[in-house]
């Protein structure tokens, strides 16, 4: 097993298309192909279900994406710290919600590709607590829902992010194209920590309220996404999350999108006005051409695949609506 084949696997696992897989890593689509099939010959499983029209993981594909993310991730680092001791490089601190969500680990690799002599600190900090950071100076850029973002903190949408639930390969809703937001009502609901992410578990349970019911809430807390998808494996719960959710990929479970009259999560980059590093420049950059690449900003229909046209950018300050 080569490097460049988990590289390549992830960046198709990610664009579900060998065409624009191909593209990112500037080789032709039968290289690609042929480099996938050599990885699924190395490791004796199928690691995707090809169509003439769609691509997807299956469920050993889901588990190797997950350790191949880690250990591009570890060769990466591994990479910045030799390199920093010989010589001092640009750090960048940046604002993660949560490890489970890829939309800002997306962005960092893209920033490491453009810039590899960069050395990122990730902070796992609820979109409240970035904020502090943000003005005290302890980061530099951050990521969440800007809809309470105070007044020195600038904001800029960059992905509009399908809401949905993570159940059971055995539910019923896993059968189901999409889930009427309706149906949650015989449901016990997993949310987010409130620490982490209030203004998403605000938006499910006004959606909830809005088509007529109130919603039950599972009432344990869990501490990573791992935990929270061992809740639903168990049939506990079933976990109300974006499609950004990196465990919607976990073996077992599966992620549905709500349908009706659904909003999307708002992601936006957050960062201070006054801070004065160069570097966010860089992340903002490598934010707008992935939402452009990967149509961030028009999400597909819930019951299609992501369109694969571009998307433009959306400067806003203190907004979550496209500009």
């Amino acid at each position: 097993m080569e490097l460049r084949q988990l590289r390549y696997f992830v960046t198709l696992a990610e664009e579900l298309h060998f065409g624009r897989a191909a593209a990112r890593e500037h080789i032709v689509q039968s290289a690609l192909s042929q480099q996938i099939q050599r990885l699924e010959r190395e490791l004796g499983v199928r690691l995707l279900e090809r169509t003439t029209h769609n691509v997807g993981l299956t469920p050993a594909g889901a588990a190797l994406l997950i350790e191949a993310r880690q250990i591009l991730d570890h060769v990466a680092r591994a990479t910045r710290v030799a390199r920093n001791a010989v010589a001092p490089t640009p750090t960048l601190r940046v604002g993660i919600i949560d490890a489970g969500y890829d939309s800002m680990p997306q962005i960092l690799r893209e920033v490491q590709r453009a810039s590899p002599d960069f050395t990122i600190h990730q902070v796992e900090a609820g979109t409240p607590e970035q904020y502090r950071q943000l003005a005290d100076g302890r980061l530099d850029i951050g990521i969440g829902h800007a809809s309470h973002a105070p007044h020195e903190v600038t904001c800029e949408l960059i992905r509009l992010d399908p809401l949905g639930v993570l159940v059971p390969d055995d539910h019923g809703f896993a059968a189901l194209d999409g889930v009427p937001v309706a149906a949650l009502a015989g449901e016990l609901l997993l949310l987010g920590e409130d620490s982490q992410t209030p203004e998403l578990n605000q938006l499910v349970i006004e959606l909830c309220q809005a088509a007529g019911f109130t919603p039950a809430i599972y009432e344990g807390t869990v501490e990573s996404t791992r935990a929270a998808a061992d809740l639903v494996l168990q049939h506990r719960c079933v976990h109300c999350v974006p499609s950004s959710f990196r465990s919607s990929n976990r073996p077992g479970t599966i992620w549905r999108p709500l349908t009706g009259s659904v909003a999307h999560y708002p992601w936006s980059l957050l960062w201070h006005d006054a801070n004065p590093s160069p570097h966010i420049a860089t992340v903002i950059d490598s934010a707008r051409q992935l939402a452009r690449r990967l149509g961030w900003l028009h999400p597909a229909s819930p019951t299609r695949p992501p369109a694969s046209h571009d998307a433009p950018t959306a400067t806003s300050r203190h907004s979550d609506e496209p500009a």
